[in-house]
């Protein structure tokens, strides 16, 4: 393949190359298995190897001789219950991982030659397949700063802005994330507040006792357990030294082009999910494309979403006109 700009010290893979890979279900499920299962087949209940296969049914592909279950790859991960095809799920792994400002549930219909409804509830499958490692505490120095997600007071009805008190971003919700320098690795999570409290919990839990921590001017990072420099935002100081937020800044603008050009919103009921997306593909961003794939496989095992408790309410609002 010729030379890109960028990271081209990356791996990458072609759409022509992909479809060579992984012509049909069979060999997406062959690939699927050899690694869930580098060394043979093993029953997800009760972890038996004396495994049976192949066998005649009409949607499990093994039986345990131990304990008699019928199971399959997809038995156990964020596969279960689901009835598209293994290569479906291969070719949705690669168009996630490819695309940095995500891969919109319409864009997937259309690609997938699936509904949008099943677009949407596979997208967000795939995202429980990132993030969740053990990436911190860090040894720094770090970056440590948060953002805000949400529509804009401006852009509401006059009855939605009678509901909104105080200045500044109190109509939005709060992300607060670590970053580490020496590794480029990063945690992000909402937070229902910004006070000091929240904010220097987080970066504590996730940094190492010496740390070097920077932030911006904000006071709640002021008494933090932590060696801590900050720049003057307010005074026109974005760098000084070492002493700036630019890595994460950065990180935060590659999730708002992800809200403002693919997904168009981003509800506080999911936004969680969004963000788990967006810091785990920045994690992984420096793997070869198959390496990526395949962590998302592996990844699988032990996450279920289905569709029911992906919509259950969980206290926060969707957006979703009534």
């Amino acid at each position: 393949m010729p030379q890109a700009p960028g990271k081209n010290h990356r791996k990458g893979i072609s759409m022509i190359a992909l479809t060579r890979m992984f012509p049909n279900d069979e060999a997406a499920r062959d690939w699927i298995e050899s690694i869930r299962w580098p060394d043979g087949p093993k029953c997800p209940y009760c972890r038996g190897e004396n495994v049976q296969h192949p066998v005649k049914h009409k949607t499990m592909t093994h039986r345990c001789r131990t304990c008699r279950k019928w199971f399959s790859v997809r038995t156990g991960t964020v596969m279960q219950n689901s009835k598209l095809g293994y290569q479906v799920w291969v070719f949705a792994s690669y168009l996630m991982s490819t695309s940095l400002k995500g891969e919109s549930s319409m864009k997937l219909h259309r690609n997938l030659e699936i509904t949008q409804k099943t677009a949407w509830h596979l997208a967000y499958r795939l995202r429980e397949t990132w993030g969740d490692k053990n990436v911190s505490p860090f040894g720094g120095p770090v970056e440590a700063d948060e953002t805000y997600m949400g529509g804009k007071r401006a852009n509401r009805s006059n009855a939605e802005r009678k509901k909104l008190a105080g200045r500044g971003p109190v109509d939005m919700t709060a992300v607060v994330g670590v970053k580490d320098r020496e590794t480029n690795q990063i945690v992000a999570k909402v937070v229902a507040d910004t006070n000091a409290k929240a904010l220097q919990g987080f970066v504590e839990e996730h940094t190492q006792e010496d740390a070097q921590v920077y932030t911006d001017e904000g006071t709640a990072y002021v008494g933090i357990d932590r060696p801590h420099e900050s720049v003057k935002h307010s005074a026109i100081e974005y760098v000084r030294g070492d002493v700036h937020t630019n890595g994460l800044e950065s990180a935060w603008s590659m999730i708002k082009r992800g809200h403002k050009g693919t997904y168009r919103k981003m509800s506080e009921k999911y936004l969680h999910r969004y963000v788990r997306e967006f810091v785990g593909r920045h994690n992984v961003r420096e793997a070869d494309t198959i390496d990526q794939m395949r962590g998302m496989v592996a990844n699988m095992q032990g996450r279920f979403l289905p569709y029911r408790m992906l919509k259950k309410d969980n206290g926060l609002s969707s957006g979703a006109r009534s």
